[in-house]
């Protein structure tokens, strides 16, 4: 069958199905994108989580590559348009991890809501605080939803039981996208800024939503609304979000995913408004794990092998 370069860590099953199916696996999960693209050359097949960029120059070099296999669901590291015109075949897996990151929007909302984080750290320290930690509930709340894929229509799954009035917006789906659903009325942006006490996003990355939450979105959204982001870190632009939680027209934040995810290369500014963002208690935050769970690693070998046996 030929060469698979795997450059991510995956379950042994993915590795184990793709030999049996005939492919020579070299599993690589510490390779660089220098390194990648330097070797891709010898190789039909490659796996790859987030780390490798495939546009135009990648694939151009990619001279026997047959198919690109994403373990997971963003797309934008991937130059779809250029690999179809070589003919090389592009999947990716989000129906792998869909319910890993919804359950995980859920338990942040939850923790942030109760205060959960900072009362963990206190009573860890006997620290004794129990009206300054005093919650609020979600039962009665309106929860807008930003996108309703693989992600975002499993979220509103996990909200059937939470009594809360929940509204679905996605620009490209067509009308009754969400009729499955009897607890989701669907909307659209304007009303979902202007009623929505929580607002999850669940947007790829694309030019139309590079900082999709801006200065101007966070202004026309109901007073203290909290934000939800275990999409795409470039979904926030990361300065609006921190002033308008200072300012109180954002009242929390749970965060998954960040503009820049390695410190490491922050700049003077970068590193002023994670500063910022860190030092305050009323965000819950997460290193872009709400889709890495043991059973997501396993699901996402699963369908990644199942789309590659079927072509």
């Amino acid at each position: 069958m030929g060469r698979v370069l795997i450059t991510d860590d995956c379950h042994q099953l993915l590795i184990e199905g793709l030999e049996q199916l005939g492919w020579q696996c070299d599993f690589e999960p510490n390779i660089s994108p220098v390194e990648t693209k330097d070797r891709i050359a010898s190789y039909e097949g490659l796996v790859i989580n987030s780390k490798i960029l495939v546009d135009r120059d990648f694939l151009d070099k990619a001279v026997k590559l047959r198919f690109v296999a994403r373990l997971g669901s963003g797309m934008e590291i991937v130059d779809r348009v250029y690999a179809a015109e070589k003919g090389v075949k592009v999947w990716s897996s989000p129906e792998g991890n869909r319910n890993a990151v919804a359950e995980q929007a859920l338990g942040m909302l939850l923790g942030l809501a109760n205060n959960l984080p900072r009362a963990d750290r206190e009573v860890r320290q006997n620290i004794w605080r129990r009206e300054a930690n005093r919650g609020w509930e979600l039962q009665g709340k309106t929860l807008g939803i930003i996108g309703f894929g693989h992600t975002g229509s499993q979220f509103a799954r996990k909200l059937a039981g939470m009594q809360m009035r929940v509204l679905a917006h996605d620009k490209y789906k067509p009308e009754e996208f969400a009729a499955e659903m009897s607890w989701v009325s669907e909307s659209n942006l304007t009303q979902i800024q202007a009623e929505a006490d929580i607002i999850s996003l669940h947007l790829p990355l694309t030019s139309e939503t590079l900082h999709f939450v801006d200065a101007n979105f966070i202004q026309k959204c109901k007073p203290g609304f909290i934000l939800i982001n275990t999409a795409r870190g470039k979904n926030v632009k990361t300065e609006d979000l921190v002033l308008g939680l200072e300012s109180g027209q954002i009242g929390g934040a749970c965060l998954d995913v960040f503009e820049n995810e390695k410190p490491e290369t922050y700049t003077e500014k970068e590193r002023e408004w994670f500063q910022r963002l860190h030092q305050m208690e009323n965000v819950v935050l997460s290193p872009h794990v709400a889709g890495w769970t043991h059973e997501s690693k396993k699901l996402l070998a699963e369908i990644l092998l199942r789309k590659i046996k079927t072509g």
